[in-house]
């Protein structure tokens, strides 16, 4: 007996954006099981990619010009 909130098999479940995040995140290591993204691009909707993909590239270049103020940082302390 399925409980009420688990989707029966047949249906496709509620778009979410953490399953979103993921996928994106699968994305940008470009390592993904096509099984895995058919499965994933039946689930998500567009603007929660959109929305997750804008969300990774900021911490994406934060992290970039961390790196980079650490390393210029530590490379002048040394003259």
């Amino acid at each position: 007996m399925n409980s009420p909130s688990s989707p029966s098999p047949g249906t496709p479940a509620k778009p979410s954006f953490w399953r979103s995040m993921r996928m994106v995140a699968w994305g940008f290591l470009g390592v993904r099981k096509k099984s895995g993204y058919q499965q994933d691009l039946a689930q998500v909707s567009p603007f929660h990619v959109v929305l997750a993909g804008l969300i990774a590239l900021a911490l994406f270049i934060g992290v970039l010009l961390l790196i980079v103020n650490w390393v210029v940082a530590s490379g002048s302390a040394g003259i």
